[in-house]
């Protein structure tokens, strides 16, 4: 995932709401949001380079979601693939306070990558890479956060806009359409407001709209994953073709039943 915006304990009944995008290689092969055969229990795409995943739920109403640290400077070609992080923790039963504090003495071995976890109780925030923040790897208190390929809340000019217009939602009690109304806003930034994260500027500018479209690299899926406080969880997935289609396709995906429309963007 590229970005994740997310309310947690905020709305009566609801613990979690998060609306995500995952921005990936259109070449890298993967599966959209199934049942996985084995893990009868998840709920999530997949990576079939790696074989993980970038953001899934489970039937008991876990929840787990990662995205990359970019920092091209220190990505280690030979390091294991992130997605398993993932995928280790929607299989598993530790709660997420005791997943994180296995996985912190190993996480060196991952290129840089912001984890997300949730056991229906607690919702922790967790990054191998260099922070001074305190809330890293400890659980979150209630409030709205954005997440992007820096840390927690970095104050990248898509993090702060999808969490405005999050935040109003919110307020609002819309639909889940509007949420994906959002996620598709291709909007870029001025360059006066880019962050400089080691790339060139070509492609901060590429990389800085909530959907990302190039040629080679875009945003591939939007997903809407709601976790109740009587443990059920619902995700809800659109599935984007690569840019330069006369119409893009977007499939949407509740659990198992897809319906595919036109993209209302242009």
């Amino acid at each position: 995932m590229c970005l994740i915006v997310f309310a947690w304990q905020v709305i009566p009944g609801l613990s979690l709401l998060a609306a995500a995008n995952r921005d990936e290689f259109y070449e890298r092969p993967a599966l959209p949001a199934h049942w996985w055969a084995d893990e009868p229990d998840v709920y999530a795409g997949r990576d079939l380079r790696g074989n993980g995943t970038w953001l899934g739920i489970t039937r008991g109403g876990r929840f787990a979601a990662l995205t990359n640290v970019r920092d091209p400077q220190s990505v280690r070609p030979d390091a294991p693939s992130r997605g398993a992080l993932v995928s280790d923790f929607l299989r598993g039963s530790d709660g997420a306070a005791d997943y994180v504090e296995t996985l912190a003495p190993h996480a060196d071995r991952y290129n840089g990558f912001n984890l997300l976890v949730c056991d229906g109780s607690e919702l922790i925030w967790y990054t191998n890479a260099d922070t001074e923040d305190p809330r890293n790897g400890l659980p979150l208190p209630h409030g709205i956060y954005g997440l992007s390929n820096g840390f927690l809340d970095t104050p990248w000019p898509k993090v702060l806009s999808s969490k405005a217009e999050f935040a109003s939602l919110l307020c609002q009690g819309a639909p889940i359409d509007a949420y994906f109304d959002m996620l598709s806003d291709a909007t870029r930034p001025s360059d006066c407001r880019l962050p400089h994260t080691g790339v060139p500027l070509e492609w901060e500018r590429v990389l800085s709209p909530i959907f990302i479209e190039s040629p080679g690299y875009g945003t591939r899926c939007s997903t809407v994953v709601q976790l109740l406080q009587d443990g059920s969880a619902q995700l809800t997935e659109r599935l984007a073709e690569p840019c330069g289609a006369e119409a893009p396709v977007i499939q949407e995906k509740i659990y198992g039943a897809l319906r595919c429309v036109r993209s209302p963007r242009p």
